[in-house]
């Protein structure tokens, strides 16, 4: 229902931007919340700018008030799967008390839809398996634990306070805007292809590869991508369901295919026709083999396909992106 203002937690960075673009462009005012913390301020182009952190309740309170929002996508969140295993502290803190303090102001402000993003890390590795929402959960790492564990809260408060949710569990994400508005920036940046791209440019000297020893064709760990336009089309129909009064569900979203880490870089020399300075690192702690999720239940209940992506487009429009005229890092 277009015309509806939507709060978008993190809509200042890489994926919450793009689906303010794509709430926007639907008729919907997209109201980012965002600490400017990892995202940047200059993607915030297609909705207001709410500054603030999910722990900050009072600040949550007066967001909520001020623009009365129908539903909540939340993409906010730490996300370095490295990371998270050295100081898992920091993704229980912030990861599950931020939401906690996000859903607490959502249901005292009568705010009771949420569009949820999860990640396929929830399932751990589980080597040879296309994931589907029946598979078990077993996170390997602190990231992934805290996913599940927003998972369970969210449908706690379903149960208990009316909260309906659509949660979407989705590993890489790839790719940017094809009309390069907004595109994939990290501080500090932790994603294969920007990364890639940035040593393609020579804004770094060398990609490295985190780990060559795994039991794999290649040796390198393998993952879905997902072109994140296709992945915030899939949002938008989430958050069509639960304005139509649809209940709680959760999707998988992701192509059934999986790419190494050196198939990735072939693809990008394929595409830009420049070399690809690579070095071999270690591998990262809570790094799984192989992660490729099916979405069978996205496309038979939401309509979702998806159309961009595919490895070369998914390369060519983050190259774009990384083209374009003032790119900084």
């Amino acid at each position: 229902m277009s015309g509806e203002t939507i709060l978008v937690t993190g809509g200042a960075g890489y994926i919450g931007s793009h689906a303010c673009k794509a709430l926007a462009r639907a008729g919907y005012t997209p109201v980012t919340y965002d600490d400017i913390s990892t995202g940047w301020e200059e993607a915030v182009r297609f909705g207001p700018l709410e500054r603030g952190d999910l722990m900050d309740r009072a600040r949550l309170d007066e967001v909520f008030a001020r623009h009365a929002p129908a539903a909540v996508m939340h993409f906010a969140a730490r996300s370095d799967v490295g990371e998270s295993a050295r100081d898992p502290g920091k993704y229980w803190r912030d990861n599950v008390g931020g939401s906690l303090a996000l859903f607490e102001a959502m249901l005292a402000a009568g705010c009771d839809r949420l569009v949820f993003s999860s990640t396929c890390a929830v399932y751990g590795d589980q080597d040879g398996v296309t994931l589907d929402e029946d598979c078990a959960a077993a996170p390997i790492n602190a990231y992934g634990a805290s996913k599940r564990a927003i998972e369970d809260m969210a449908r706690d408060f379903g149960a208990a306070h009316g909260l309906t949710s659509v949660i979407f569990r989705y590993f890489n994400v790839a790719g940017a805007d094809p009309e390069a508005e907004v595109g994939e920036f990290h501080r500090p940046e932790t994603h294969l292809v920007p990364l890639m791209l940035d040593a393609i440019c020579g804004r770094r000297p060398a990609l490295t590869i985190h780990g060559t020893d795994y039991p794999t064709p290649d040796g390198t760990a393998i993952r879905d991508y997902v072109h994140v336009t296709d992945l915030v089309a899939a949002h938008l129909a989430g958050l069509e369901r639960l304005l139509q009064g649809g209940g709680s569900r959760l999707y998988n979203l992701g192509t059934g295919t999986g790419f190494s880490v050196r198939e990735v870089v072939d693809a990008s020399r394929a595409v830009t026709n420049r070399p690809v300075p690579v070095e071999a690192g270690p591998r990262r702690a809570g790094d799984a083999v192989r992660l490729v999720s099916g979405s069978r239940r996205a496309t038979e209940e939401l309509g979702w396909r998806p159309v961009r992506s595919d490895m070369p487009t998914m390369i060519a429009d983050a190259w774009a992106w990384h083209q374009r005229p003032g790119y900084t890092r």
